[in-house]
């Protein structure tokens, strides 16, 4: 018998004669790709016009079935960890130097393989592409200055993005007054969903006595 994986090419080269008429529409010694299991039978004629007839058993095996499971999400935030999952086989070996189903952190968009070796021995790749948006690039402007005198208003402005949510109960962009020095965290969503924090100390100098 010959076994082979699916989508395999294999020949099947009778000897010992002079002419050879092979089932299934194959040629003798010419490659072909058969799509199922079958047994193909030769007849080989010889010069003098004797024949005889001898088979030849082709077990193809399935390639393995892939699915790929990928967490959180195939589009993710830059430092995100992603974990890539392939299913469907018993041996599973991943581009770019990452483990099935083991986090990694990729730093840009990319396209994984994943070549999957089923109990059979056949093997089939699959690609998985993963995309990652940028964060926020944050600045922050403080008026009048990030040291001040009590009493003084202080407006802290983060750009970067297009939300921003404040510790410490201020807006963005909008003034009050610090009772205290203190640090403030501001955390900014871009329009690719993507959040950064940030943080600015603000000093508040005692007034003189």
């Amino acid at each position: 018998s010959a076994i082979i994986c699916s989508g395999d090419s294999i020949f099947l080269t009778a000897t010992g004669a002079s002419t050879y008429n092979w089932s299934g529409g194959i040629n003798n010694g010419a490659a072909f790709n058969p799509s199922s299991t079958a047994t193909y039978s030769v007849t080989a004629t010889d010069i003098n016009g004797c024949s005889v007839t001898s088979t030849k058993l082709v077990t193809v095996n399935p390639l393995p079935t892939i699915s790929i499971l990928t967490t959180p999400n195939d589009t993710v935030c830059a430092s995100t960890p992603v974990i890539l999952a392939a299913n469907g086989g018993s041996t599973y070996s991943w581009t770019g130097g990452i483990t099935n189903g083991t986090a990694f952190t990729p730093t840009t968009s990319g396209t994984y393989t994943v070549t999957v070796t089923g109990a059979n021995g056949c093997t089939k790749t699959q690609t998985q592409s993963v995309v990652v948006n940028p964060l926020p690039a944050i600045s922050i402007s403080v008026i009048p200055n990030d040291t001040v005198c009590a009493s003084t208003p202080v407006i802290l402005t983060a750009n970067g993005g297009t939300t921003y949510s404040w510790t410490g109960g201020i807006t963005n962009g909008t003034a009050f007054t610090p009772t205290s020095s203190g640090t403030y965290t501001v955390t900014a969503t871009g329009t690719n969903g993507c959040t950064t924090l940030q943080t600015q100390n603000i000093v508040v100098n005692s007034l003189p006595t």
